[in-house]
């Protein structure tokens, strides 16, 4: 009697077998084609700009004074053998990652603390507010009074673009959090320090992440404002010195590497994200 009842149990077992692989496939094979028509609508934008700077079509915009794909490539190719862009590539980077940097640290844990805090909330939170809708990119006159180096001023706007979506994020995360998780570490003897290390951290990564790709978008705007005005070195600068001597494929190089360099940190912020928040359910992805 046992051996007839596993036969259609191995059977079941079988076929649940043959569906998941069957589902993996078709989850591989929607990926591939979403990534394939990613890079044939980059492709077909590239074609679309050659042909209508190569034609010098006017069609209220004046296309004709625009480089083509072609002079770009080239003078990216000239660029890249040189190693002024590498020197100002990698100061654009060191001033990126450090104003960041500090932005995630400074941002996540004022963030926690005004979630937490009702003490902390009334002192800070006011400054914040106060301080909050004034664009980073303002503050360059202020930050060239009072710092002793361009650079650190660079840093600082960097710092104060990054410090605000980071924050903000985070203290809407931390309030938002199920007063139920509370009161569960605390009804099992928790302390406040397991209540933050155990429900609070964890519970709101998703929104500090959030928070990070923001500020990293937005930090990126501002160290290049902030090194088209006051910069020596980096992209932005160069940038804005390839406009003034009228090179433009130089500055959609600039632009180019800017746009680059902003997408490789934006990504590997999503995939640290992904990784430190495995544990969140997940839909089906459409935009992997």
């Amino acid at each position: 009697m046992s051996t007839i009842t596993s036969v259609p149990a191995r059977a079941d077992e079988s076929a649940i077998a043959n569906s998941r692989t069957a589902a993996d496939r078709s989850a591989s094979g929607r990926t591939w084609a979403s990534r394939l028509v990613r890079v044939l609508s980059v492709v077909a934008a590239l074609l679309v700009w050659q042909w209508l700077t190569a034609g010098h079509i006017r069609l209220w915009v004046r296309f004709d004074t625009l480089p083509t794909i072609t002079q770009i490539l080239h003078t990216l190719g000239t660029q890249v053998r040189t190693g002024t862009y590498w020197l100002d590539l990698g100061q654009s980077l060191i001033r990126i990652l450090t104003g960041f940097g500090l932005a995630a640290i400074v941002g996540v844990g004022t963030g926690v603390a005004l979630g937490r805090s009702r003490w902390f909330a009334d002192i800070f939170g006011p400054l914040t507010e106060l301080t909050r809708p004034i664009p980073a990119i303002a503050i360059v006159p202020v930050a060239i009074l009072l710092f002793p180096t361009d650079e650190a001023g660079i840093v600082f706007i960097t710092f104060l673009a990054a410090y605000f979506p980071i924050m903000v994020s985070t203290r809407h995360a931390v309030r938002a959090l199920p007063t139920i998780w509370e009161e569960s570490v605390r009804t099992l003897g928790g302390s406040r320090w397991d209540v933050l290390i155990r429900v609070v951290v964890p519970g709101s990564l998703p929104g500090v992440f959030s928070g990070l790709s923001v500020g990293i978008g937005v930090a990126w705007i501002c160290v290049v404002s902030a090194e088209m005005i006051s910069g020596k070195l980096g992209v932005g600068y160069r940038t804005w010195q390839a406009y003034t001597i009228v090179d433009y494929p130089g500055v959609f190089v600039g632009i180019i590497t800017i746009g680059v360099l902003g997408f490789g940190t934006s990504a590997a912020i999503e995939l640290l994200g992904r990784r430190v928040t495995h544990w969140l359910p997940r839909g089906q992805e459409t935009t992997r």
